[in-house]
């Protein structure tokens, strides 16, 4: 009988242990919003282009919505991203879009090869390996999508995979 009983008290936190719900981007009452949320503007930090040029925030088109791809150059998800918005770029000609990554350089330069990202005059590359940006953007789950409208003020944001025609609706 006790037994039985045990087991009816410890059903509840079993289960919602199993849902598989992640509740790692709810936020927490009193936890503080991670930077971007409230700064509200793309991440301030230093970036290196393909050619080792440094940039920041302020060197990106003004007046056009911007896209933030944080990716990981060992990450299947990003790299099927990156190719869904490579074979849909017309879709985003009004658009600007940085893909960072938190890797070297020359990790980011192979990517930058393959995808022949030379040819896509809307997206800058850059790579950040001080990981900054990835505390900036509270990243636990690549890829991470930031989107910033005209003014550059964020719209949405997401972690992990999304479709494209839900980035689109914000741009």
């Amino acid at each position: 009988m006790r037994t039985w009983l045990f087991v009816l008290l410890c059903l509840p936190t079993l289960l919602k242990a199993q849902s598989g719900h992640n509740h790692a981007h709810e936020k927490q009452p009193g936890a503080p919003l991670p930077p971007f949320k409230q700064y509200n503007f793309i991440a301030p930090f230093q970036l290196t282009a393909y050619t080792g040029q440094v940039f920041t925030k302020n060197d990106i088109p003004k007046g056009r919505p911007t896209m933030v791809f944080l990716f990981s150059v060992e990450c299947d998800h990003c790299a099927h991203m990156t190719e869904d918005i490579l074979k849909n770029i017309d879709k985003f000609k009004k658009s600007n879009i940085l893909m960072v990554t938190p890797f070297k350089l020359e990790r980011m330069k192979a990517w930058y090869d393959q995808y022949k990202i030379g040819n896509y005059p809307n997206i800058i590359m850059a790579a950040e390996p001080t990981r900054q940006i990835v505390y900036y953007y509270d990243l636990h789950n690549f890829p991470g999508v930031y989107l910033y409208n005209r003014k550059g003020q964020l719209e949405a944001d997401y972690e992990g995979t999304v479709k494209l025609d839900t980035v689109l609706k914000h741009l």
